[in-house]
Parts: structure tokens; C-alpha cells; sequence
């Protein structure tokens, strides 16, 4: 049995919606209790709606077992994300807010627009590929951009790398970043990797933002986690920079 898009509840569109958000970043089968912690349900809430979202035919999932979004599924889980990021783009681009205010707004208002609305959106932004955060914004065909991205915690020390991503999760964090020069294209140095530490040091090369350098600043494992990075050609930072890649060691 299936559900037309339009015909499900808002709630199920959010849980279709989170599925693929917490399967997107972590690359990993998505389990009920991660839902339940995104989301702010309790656990048996989100059983029951899984349960639910499965007799629908959009989510395989077995009690105490992975959750995986069926085709169709899928397909209107990023009919939520392309609304949400299209949202977001037009609110940073058009609107003039930060990139920390948009996440809850476009919650707000991914419900009430329409499709035609969403269209108007993407065509008035000049179809943009990535919302504000570096996220890849599903195409109206269902298609998403590529990405090479990494975790900021598997980038090789003492490299240069290029902020790509950083989730949208917690816009306390994201107003922190945006102080240290931490934006979507800064240019980073990855510093010496402590060992028995998750922790990650890094020194803004380039801030796309304001430009310049910035301090050297440590991030703990759940900030560094929250941002992806991609290589670039420049040369080790330790051939560029010695003194302060010593001095951070």
C-alpha cells in the first residue's frame, strides 16, 4: 500500500526527510534510536511510525533492525530535502539571513509551499547546485550532485584542504564558525593529529568570507564530524608554513 506525496502527514514527510539526512552524512545503515535523537521522539514513537511508514511501502524496517527508505521512499524523501535547501538558498540569497538562522525557518515554511512555488524558487536562484551550507540540493528530476567530500576528521595531517560542507544541525555551532572564518570555501591547515585524541587542530588559510588568515583554533571530535572538506593542489602546509605548524604540533 502506498501514499501519494501530498496525501502524507507532515510528520511522516519530517521522518522520510531525517532518514535521509542521517543516512547522507554518516554513510552508515540508519537505526531507530539515531531518528529518535535527531528528531526529539521518543523511541517507541518512532517505532510506531516507522511501522507505519512501512505498511506505506516507503521504509523497510524490521523491529530492532535497520531502517531503509524504498524507492519511492526515496523519491519523496528528496522531494523534502530539494524544498529544504531550495528554502534555504532563498532565504541567505534573497532574504539576507545568516546561514545559522535558516534551518529552522525552512522547516517552517518546507510544508506550506508548493511545488510551483519551489520551481519559481529555483529558477529565480538560477538553479543553484548547493544550499548555503555546502549541501547538494536534489534536482526536480531526483538527481543529486556528486560530491568527494570527506570528514574533517579523515583529512591527513598537515595538509590544505576546502571547506565543502557543514551541517546544518546546530546553528550555535554555525555562528561559532562563522567568527573563526570556518564558511562553506575557506581554505584550512590541517595541524598535527594528537595522538588518543579525536580532537582536530586546524588555521583558516583563506576566509572566502573576509579573507586573510585566521587564528589556529581546535575542534572537538562532534565539530570536526560536522564539517567535510575536500583536497586541494596546494602544497603541504609544512613546506608553506613551518613555524606555525611547529608551534602547533
Amino acid at each position: 500500500m502506498t501514499m501519494a506525496f501530498q496525501d502524507l502527514s507532515i510528520s511522516s514527510q519530517d521522518y522520510l526527510k531525517v532518514i535521509w539526512d542521517l543516512q547522507e552524512w554518516s554513510g552508515e545503515a540508519v537505526q531507530a534510536n539515531a531518528v529518535a535523537k535527531k528528531t526529539g521522539m521518543k523511541l517507541s514513537t518512532v517505532s510506531g511510525a516507522m511501522g507505519r511508514l512501512a505498511t506505506l511501502g516507503l521504509v523497510e524496517h524490521t523491529p530492532y533492525g535497520a531502517i531503509t527508505l524504498t524507492a519511492e521512499g526515496t523519491e519523496y524523501a528528496l522531494k523534502m530535502v530539494r524544498r529544504h535547501r531550495l528554502l534555504e538558498a532563498f532565504l541567505v540569497k534573497t532574504l539576507n539571513y545568516s546561514w545559522d538562522e535558516v534551518h529552522s525557518e525552512a522547516d517552517s515554511l518546507e510544508h506550506a509551499v508548493s511545488d510551483d512555488i519551489i520551481n519559481r524558487i529555483d529558477a529565480s536562484l538560477n538553479h543553484p547546485t548547493h544550499d548555503p551550507h555546502g549541501d547538494p540540493i536534489p534536482q526536480a528530476d531526483g538527481s543529486v550532485p556528486a560530491s568527494t567530500a570527506i570528514p574533517l576528521t579523515q583529512a591527513p595531517e598537515n595538509t590544505v584542504v576546502v571547506v565543502a560542507r557543514v551541517s546544518d544541525a546546530d546553528p550555535e555551532l554555525l555562528h561559532y564558525l562563522t567568527q573563526e572564518g570556518i564558511v562553506v570555501g575557506s581554505t584550512l591547515r590541517i595541524g598535527r593529529k594528537v595522538p588518543f585524541s579525536n580532537a582536530v587542530g586546524i588555521t583558516v588559510v583563506t576566509n572566502k568570507t573576509e579573507g586573510g588568515a585566521g587564528a589556529p583554533v581546535t575542534l572537538g571530535e562532534d565539530a570536526a564530524l560536522s564539517i567535510r572538506v575536500e583536497t586541494t593542489e596546494e602544497r603541504p602546509a609544512s613546506t608553506q608554513q613551518p613555524e606555525t605548524d611547529r608551534s602547533h604540533a
